[in-house]
């Protein structure tokens, strides 16, 4: 009976993930984390590159937890389905073999890339083709860095790495449209790949695979799979194999919201049926990243609370009393300003010592501001939450539209400070919740695909009906609502 099926979401971060388990029958929304694991990128053979061995088989071990569970409840797993960070990929053989542990996206062999390849096909060229945003770690500038240091022998395509974990468990070699799209090789209105751009920076074509829509059934579990992990006849399906498209997808939005994925990053912006691209966007930085089912994020990519986790590192490496929730509390009793920093500061992306660059830039601003934890922490959170206004403004603006309220969901949605502050900067009314939208978003799209749902809206109602929310309404006289109308220095233009 598909009203009672489970699904089995794999969420994928940049250095953690988890298996989760999940139910969407008629007023259920069922969510279990089953499994949570860590795999950081390590250096080896010159490069920081992910262990995909080593998530393979920490995937495999949540697929046997999830199907312990599902056999404790009494109830049949339907399918599986994976979903990562975006723009990182693999390379394999003619047979599906890696030939190479991937490469991560903070390794330093894309610097001075973006120029180079610019180069050759001018900047407001590429934008017009791809309408994705510039990041210097955008996989067109890893494989560019790639094909001058040359490929390993063997390599015969390119996958992403969502598609390298949905090739291990189904032996379907395809790509998903969402992380596709992400690589910033497709055409913005086509949704293939720019064979025409590919063929001017020399890359090679025939490493891109078929793409596939959000939802495709990639086939069943291979046999070895299957056995290992204790599942009979289970399906893989493809969700929106991005992270933030599950979530923005897993988001119950409201008809002229906005949305933030909160999480290591933040990703900021509205959801919309067609790309848009112009001068203006490419001006402002803003990317027309696929959704599931004909949809586009129109977004801007924004530092998240990498910049927090970072700083707490450190000061748990100097014996400092950092925990998260006492923190956030120390933080919340104080109604200063006592300091602001431009998150997306390249300098900010992976420096050796975020404390120092994140001090650096304050000194660097004229600003004097103490280094101790509570402090640095309510700079770091007051700072993203003036940089969400500045980007939902901008959203505003560039769409045409008003934005009536802002839905944030993911990790960051659980930090109340957080939330408040970005309601008080931005003048809007905010929705926090669910936590879990990457995960929900996963399955739904695996229960679209079932036939649970009808349609995304149909499956979004569900979760607005069995979620509970927080509501954040901004205060008008807040320290940091006053803040937000005067403009603060940064040590780069905010773009």
């Amino acid at each position: 009976m598909i009203d009672d099926e489970l699904y089995i979401a794999v969420d994928l971060g940049a250095g953690s993930g988890r298996v989760m388990l999940g139910g969407l029958a008629p007023g259920e929304l069922l969510i279990e984390e089953v499994r949570r694991f860590h795999y950081p990128e390590a250096e080896r053979g010159g490069h920081l590159r992910w262990d995909l061995g080593r998530i393979v088989g920490d995937v495999t071990a949540g697929l046997a937890a999830a199907a312990a569970r599902a056999r404790e409840l009494g109830r049949t797993v339907r399918s599986v389905g994976v979903d990562t960070w975006g723009v990182d990929y693999g390379l394999v053989d003619e047979r599906g073999g890696l030939v190479e542990d991937p490469i991560c996206y903070r390794d330093h062999r894309t610097v001075g890339e973006m120029e180079r390849v610019c180069a050759v096909v001018p900047r407001d060229e590429i934008f017009t083709r791809t309408g994705i945003q510039f990041l210097p770690f955008n996989t067109i500038f890893q494989l560019s860095a790639h094909l001058r240091a040359g490929f390993p022998a063997g390599a015969t395509r390119l996958l992403m790495i969502p598609d390298l974990l949905h090739r291990a468990l189904s032996g379907t070699a395809v790509t998903e449209y969402t992380n596709a799209s992400t690589t910033q090789l497709l055409d913005a209105r086509t949704r293939r790949w720019d064979g025409e751009l590919v063929a001017r920076l020399g890359l090679p074509a025939h490493f891109l695979p078929e793409i596939v829509e959000a939802g495709t059934d990639l086939g069943p579990l291979l046999p070895e799979v299957a056995a290992a992990a204790g599942l009979g006849d289970v399906r893989v399906v493809a969700p929106a194999t991005h992270d933030t498209g599950s979530a923005v997808a897993g988001a119950p939005l409201r008809d002229g919201w906005a949305y933030i994925s909160s999480g290591t990053w933040s990703l900021v912006g509205v959801e919309r049926e067609t790309p848009l691209v112009s001068a203006d966007v490419e001006r402002e930085n803003f990317t027309n990243e696929g959704g599931a089912f004909g949809t586009f994020r129109f977004l801007k990519n924004v530092s998240g609370l990498w910049l927090l986790e970072a700083c707490r590192k450190e000061w748990q490496a100097r014996g400092l009393d950092v925990d998260h929730d006492r923190l956030l509390a120390q933080v919340a009793a104080r109604d200063d300003v006592p300091g602001l920093v431009f998150p997306d500061d390249q300098k900010l992306l992976n420096p050796p010592s975020m404390t120092a660059a994140l001090a650096a830039q304050l000194a660097d601003t004229g600003q004097q501001v103490a280094t101790d934890p509570v402090t640095m922490t309510k700079v770091i959170l007051d700072s993203l939450a003036l940089r969400y206004a500045s980007v939902l403004r901008t959203a505003s603006r560039l769409t045409g539209r008003a934005i009536a309220g802002v839905h944030i969901v993911g990790g960051g949605s659980r930090n109340g400070y957080l939330d408040q502050a970005s309601a008080d900067a931005s003048g809007l009314p905010l929705l926090a919740g669910p936590v879990e939208a990457t995960a929900i978003g996963n399955m739904m799209v695996q229960a679209i695909a079932a036939g649970r749902f009808a349609s995304l809206a149909e499956a979004r109602q569900h979760v607005a009906e069995n979620v509970e929310l927080r509501r954040f309404t901004p205060r008008a006289h807040s320290p940091l609502a006053l803040a937000a109308e005067r403009r603060y220095r940064t040590s780069r233009p905010p773009t």
